[in-house]
């Protein structure tokens, strides 16, 4: 797994921005992204417990909106 690209936590960015303006999209499938790019960042910080707790949460959060 990869550190995410400042254009792919930009792009999400702007995504998430044009769902709360319009509230066009799928706001499941932006918190999905989400929680992929804080798990990203997590596996790229193995030390950083606050980065693995956020991206679990993130994660649980995602899932919870999936129903799963």
């Amino acid at each position: 797994m990869s550190r995410p690209s400042v254009a792919e936590i930009s792009a999400f960015l702007a995504d998430l921005a044009a769902y709360r303006k319009s509230r066009t999209g799928d706001l499941t499938t932006l918190m999905a992204r989400k929680a992929d790019l804080l798990e990203r960042i997590a596996a790229d910080s193995p030390h950083d417990a606050e980065a693995a707790e956020v991206a679990a949460n993130a994660r649980a959060n995602s899932d919870r909106l999936n129903g799963e």
